[in-house]
């Protein structure tokens, strides 16, 4: 439902306890908790692996807020005498995002009953009020599921393990800790997302020696990293490694800094 305040020029929207619903979309990708605002739109917090929690306010008409918001804390209709407290700004936009902070407080003030109620001095070409309200209302049995969901989420996203590039010191091709840390995380997401149908693996040198010998060089680390892919489980089938000496440096070869960024192999994931 829709409460309209003539006294305050406010137009609030909120649901009721009977309309209050919190649905929760769970997998290990990614945790989706949200509750629809009648007349209004959606409220969601989204915990994507890998990445802390973010809540978006989605307005079903396209301009319904057209200023910046502030974010506060009300107390629930059945908690008088609770004061209001403020959480901060934010810009307006076709959605309203919060920050993980923000998200976090909201969390914990509907977890304690309140209200998270984003405000906003004018609603579309009105001069009235906008408060859009969540309803704690049945909020704490979704939120343990929610919480159940977050800890089965895996340690990373795709978009953090689809482009990789590992470095290595000059002559050298054996895999360092911090590469063989990054490439079990790579081979666990990949064995995990079954959306994964390929691994790219290119090696590469700086232009230091020989040309024959650097390639040679980026071909045994390309082939170092492919080997200990597969070792971790990853299909030999999905793997694709291809070695380039120095012929595609990231950057000119001017400077100690640079030639260390050029020796490196880069590991690119596709999906289906």
């Amino acid at each position: 439902m829709f409460l309209l305040v003539s006294a305050a020029q406010a137009v609030t929207f909120r649901a009721s306890i009977d309309e209050s619903k919190w649905v929760l979309e769970s997998s290990k990708f990614e945790c989706k908790l949200s509750q629809q605002i009648p007349a209004f739109g959606i409220g969601e917090f989204l915990h994507e692996a890998g990445v802390e929690p973010l809540f978006t306010l989605k307005p079903t008409q396209r301009l319904a807020i057209k200023r910046n918001a502030t974010l506060v804390v009300e107390a629930s209709p059945w908690q008088p005498g609770v004061a209001t407290s403020v959480i901060g700004p934010l810009e307006a936009g076709r959605v309203l995002k919060t920050n993980a902070a923000y998200a976090g407080q909201m969390l914990v003030s509907l977890y304690k009953g309140m209200s998270p109620t984003f405000t906003v001095d004018r609603w579309m070409n009105s001069d009235d009020q906008l408060r859009v309200a969540l309803s704690a209302a049945n909020f704490k049995a979704a939120y343990k599921d929610y919480i159940s969901c977050v800890a089965g989420l895996l340690p990373a996203n795709y978009r953090q393990v689809a482009r990789t590039a590992v470095l290595f010191p000059p002559a050298a091709w054996t895999l360092s800790d911090a590469t063989r840390e990054r490439l079990e995380l790579i081979a666990f997401y990949v064995q995990e997302d079954k959306s994964v149908t390929a691994i790219y693996i290119d090696g590469h040198s700086d232009s230091g020696g020989r040309r024959l010998l650097n390639r040679d060089l980026s071909k045994q680390r390309a082939e170092e990293v492919t080997r200990y892919l597969i070792s971790l489980g990853v299909e030999e089938s999905m793997v694709t490694t291809r070695y380039h000496g120095e012929r595609y440096p990231v950057v000119p070869n001017t400077s100690k800094t640079n030639r260390a960024r050029n020796r490196r192999v880069t590991i690119r994931l596709d999906r289906e």
